[in-house]
């Protein structure tokens, strides 16, 4: 079930919504901005978890310092988007996941839902892998049994979680420093080429290698989970409700997003600066593996530090990049399905879903085969971006929603480009995959089932970017005016045939409570004459709490509402008719249209006119929309 009347905005992460208190403004700005600290690091981690390694180590070996720019280009994206994450958040009081559930038709929350767990998936096989490959090189541990023994990290962070959001923050940054430790000392036994490092900023992509390498560190770095992750994470905490608290918010989430997001990229640099100054120049260009670059740090830096702190910093980058994917698996899961799992269970299908390809890889392909699929899992997590990149920005740009706080045009342009360069280098990358596939001995085959899905999966993204306009233009006032019409319908015949229409057998009446209602039912009852179907009166709560809470906001409009239409309800029950009551929370056309199509009516009754705040409902184009989201006749009360 994608909605829930009662439960349709509760907050994902339920557990430590709200649960850190910010200091009034009175107080010191360092404390302020230390109480807010926090979420961007635990996003920060996924942006330097095992995937990164292997896309690091494969461009610096392949192609020295030559990629510098992609991770730098990757890195303000990321900052961008992350804002935006944040940003959505603070605002609205939802995530990227429970906005999508909001806005979007059910047919359309499925394959986005879907689309994302396959790159959390994604991203566990990364860190899966990683903390196998990191057990084995400590310990001499076999891969396979490595792998399966990731499988009890889920019971480490459920004793993790239990201890509250400040804890789990803490924890992560002490790991975020073990790795960054980690990857200093390889940098600084490596001895780089600072000229070469400086000249690997100037953009230029050598062969078509180094752009499948270019789009996995896209899509190493810019994680889409962690849209969805930050834009939760920022609701732990306690933000006040006015204008200038989420300014304020906004304010220090961007300072916090920044810092952290920045040492993340001087990790991934290091990373591949370490890869170019040992590997690359030793000649060792095929560095892809993790456990050959392990090998060679001895031999090639004779230092026997240098390959215990890389196993150091790959086990810490992998288990802290464990403790965010099971967040952001959780915060998906609720917010597109509305429906909450006990954590165990949501982390061990998460890990098995990870487990299982690595496992069917070491057994068939080889240890040596990890490299490159770690590497297809940030190439999977790279094709997923737009769908969650797209919607982002929608949303942010939003006025009806965000208010003022919307994007300024410079903003939503810029976070627009991002998004077309995303799509361009996917666009680029299916192009290329595809071709060396068709030319394989079983080109034909895999051409037959690969080409149909790309084809879907575009077609899907084209009504995701163009949603809005698509609804703007189908549902807005202006009818069409231009073209061939139909020809005109033998009314003559409908009369004929119909002269002893049906009784209507389920009659919608949606109230605003503005004043008008006792006009709205006597139109209705007028219209009905001596029919007597079942009847629902109809009404949905706007209020802001209602908005976030739902059927929990407590607020004196949500109890009194439901009152009242009971007392409408008992006055037309006397009068012999059958009358149900319905109460909506959050939006008014969706939810009208939800409860009217779960109620199956076959007419809807509403008002021409509102009072301030629900007018929306009942003019114009609002009205219009409704129309289009309903299978049954609607009847207008004008104003009298």
């Amino acid at each position: 079930m994608f909605e829930s009347d009662k439960a349709a905005g509760r907050p994902s992460f339920s557990e430590a919504h709200n649960s850190v208190t910010i200091p009034p403004q009175q107080t010191g700005i360092l404390r302020r901005l230390f109480a807010i600290s926090g979420p961007a690091f635990l996003v920060a981690v996924g942006y330097m978890d095992p995937g990164n390694w292997a896309t690091d180590l494969a461009a610096g070996s392949s192609f020295n310092y030559t990629l510098l720019w992609v991770l730098l280009l990757s890195n303000l994206m990321a900052i961008l988007l992350q804002s935006l994450a944040f940003r959505l958040g603070i605002v609205r009081g939802v995530d990227l996941a429970q906005a999508c559930r909001l806005e979007y038709p059910r047919w359309a929350l499925a394959p986005l839902y879907g689309l994302c767990e396959i790159a959390i998936a994604a991203c566990d096989l990364a860190e899966v892998i990683g903390s196998a490959i990191a057990l084995q090189l400590l310990f001499g541990l076999p891969l396979l049994v490595g792998v399966l023994l990731t499988a009890l990290d889920t019971f480490a962070l459920l004793f993790l979680t239990s201890l509250g959001i400040r804890k789990i923050e803490a924890v992560t940054l002490a790991l975020i420093f073990v790795v960054a430790v980690g990857v200093v000392i390889q940098v600084f036994l490596g001895h780089p080429d600072w000229g070469g490092v400086a000249r690997g900023f100037l953009p230029a992509l050598p062969n078509a290698k180094a752009l499948y390498v270019s789009i996995g560190i896209i899509g190493a770095t810019v994680m889409p989970h962690n849209l969805y992750l930050h834009s939760s994470l920022v609701q732990t905490r306690r933000i006040g409700p006015t204008a200038a608290d989420k300014r304020q918010a906004i304010r220090f989430n961007t300072t916090d997003s920044t810092i952290a997001l920045n040492a993340a990229f001087f990790v991934n640099a290091g990373l591949l600066v370490m890869a170019a100054a040992i590997f690359y120049r030793s000649g060792h260009t095929d560095v892809a593996e993790i456990q050959d670059a392990y090998k060679l740090l001895t031999p090639l830096l004779g230092a026997a530090v240098a390959p215990i702190a890389f196993a150091i910093a790959l086990l810490a980058s992998g288990q802290s990049s464990t403790i965010t994917g099971t967040l952001a698996g959780q915060i998906v899961m609720e917010g597109f399905l509305n429906f909450r799992l006990p954590p165990w269970v949501r982390r061990m299908i998460t890990r098995l879903a990870a487990i299982i390809p690595a496992v069917l890889t070491i057994v068939f392909v080889g240890e040596h085969g990890t490299g490159d699929l770690l590497i297809l899992s940030q190439v999977v997590l790279s094709l997923q971006l737009p769908f969650a990149v797209i919607p982002l920005v929608h949303f942010v740009s939003d006025r009806k929603t965000m208010g003022e706080f919307a994007v300024r045009p410079w903003l939503k342009a810029l976070s627009w480009l991002t998004a077309v360069v995303i799509l361009g280098l996917n666009a680029k990358l299916v192009a290329d995959t595809v071709g060396d596939w068709s030319a394989s001995a079983h080109g034909g085959v895999v051409l037959a089932v690969a080409l149909p899905v790309v084809g879907v999966l575009g077609l899907f993204m084209v009504y995701i970017a163009l949603r809005p306009l698509l609804e703007k233009i189908l549902l807005g006032r202006r009818e069409a005016g231009v073209g061939i019409h139909r020809p005109a319908d033998d009314l003559a015949g409908a009369l004929a045939k119909d002269a002893a229409p049906a009784p209507y057998r389920k009659v919608a009446v949606a109230l605003d409570f503005s004043g008008h209602d006792a006009q709205v039912l006597t139109e209705t009852l007028r219209l009905l004459g001596e029919q007597r179907p079942a009847l629902a009166l109809m009404h949905v709560v706007e209020s802001a709490a209602a908005r976030v809470m739902g059927g929990d906001a407590g607020d004196l409009e949500s109890a009194r509402d439901p009152q009242r239409l009971e007392d409408y309800a008992k006055t037309l029950r006397q009068a012999g008719f059958a009358v149900a009551v319905f109460v909506g929370y959050g939006k008014p056309v969706p939810e009208l249209a939800r409860l009217i199509n779960d109620w199956g009516a076959d007419l809807v009754v509403l008002a021409a006119h509102g009072h301030r705040g629900f007018a929306d409902l009942f003019f114009g184009s609002t009205a219009n929309k409704l129309r289009h989201r309903i299978r049954a006749s609607m009847f207008v009360v004008g104003k009298k």
